[in-house]
């Protein structure tokens, strides 16, 4: 029987157990971390962020809920400009004001960084495309470009799935047991990636960033949250809008995007057919966001 097993192999390659080949194989390695400063913001809330790039445009990108800077720095990758990735209260070197927290004090950290760095678009990763919906609906006009990846929210709560999923991950990054956090994280990874150097490279990198910055008790209570209380707020926005989705994802239903691209004039939706799309699509992924935002 193969699996994962913790620490992984030093190497960040396959460590296969039982029968099988045993011949390292191909994959894409985790970008490494680079280095990071924490901003101060209007409303007092000390952000994390990450500038790679220069000139003009600035683009802004906000990670989902208990990920990070890492796991939006591939989608930035072709985007020409000055990029800015942050992480929301509660996540990396971020504060962690007393809760509890909504989408409010969310599109206040996305607005504050977005503001400090001057940027004119924007991209948000499911709790950041929920953030994203949030400012926009505040202020149509804030950006010209907008990308809501993998959105899960607009007016109703998020399902069982994702309240159920965080507490796990809370749980065993409060219990600072690596492998209980290891065997959380690795349901993240399709079955094809797992035991490959990529997939190990993943798992490390999450693994030690949840162990060394953890993660704010408070995030518990945002899957009850909504985005906006009334997504017709979303019929003033004025940005060149992409949403992208997917199908067979229990925590990004595929219906959230489409009904979000429904609310967004003029919006574009795209929808792939597996889940998991950083790993099963991530040139295409990248071509396309970054196809957009160049425009």
């Amino acid at each position: 029987m193969r699996d994962f097993r913790w620490p992984p192999p030093p190497e960040g390659g396959p460590r296969v157990f039982g029968p099988g080949p045993t011949a390292p194989r191909s994959g894409r390695p985790a970008l490494p971390q680079p280095p990071s400063d924490v901003v101060a913001t209007p409303h007092g809330v000390g952000l994390e962020q990450v500038v790679s790039g220069a000139g003009e445009p600035v683009t802004i990108f906000a990670h989902g809920l208990a990920n990070g800077i890492a796991g939006t720095r591939p989608l930035g990758s072709g985007v020409r400009g000055r990029r800015v990735f942050f992480h929301f209260r509660g996540h990396g070197r971020s504060d962690a004001p007393p809760g509890p927290w909504g989408y409010t004090d969310l599109a206040r950290d996305l607005r504050s960084v977005a503001d400090l760095a001057g940027a004119t678009r924007a991209l948000g990763v499911s709790l950041g495309a929920g953030a994203l919906t949030r400012l926009l609906a505040d202020s149509p006009e804030r950006f010209t470009h907008a990308v809501f990846f993998l959105p899960a929210v607009i007016d109703r709560p998020r399902g069982p799935a994702t309240r159920a999923r965080l507490a796990e991950l809370l749980s065993a990054v409060e219990s600072g047991d690596l492998g209980a956090v290891a065997d959380v994280v690795a349901s993240e990874l399709p079955a094809s990636v797992r035991n490959t150097p990529a997939g190990w490279a993943y798992l490390r990198q999450r693994v030690e960033q949840l162990t060394q910055d953890g993660l704010a008790p408070a995030l518990a209570s945002l899957p009850d949250e909504v985005a906006i209380g009334d997504r017709s707020a979303l019929a003033q926005v004025t940005a060149r809008t992409l949403v992208i989705g997917c199908h067979n994802d229990d925590l990004h239903p595929t219906a959230v995007a489409e009904e979000l691209a429904a609310a967004l004039p003029s919006a574009t939706l795209h929808v792939y057919d597996r889940p998991a799309v950083l790993w099963t699509a991530r040139a295409d992924l990248r071509d396309r966001i970054s196809t957009f935002l160049n425009d």
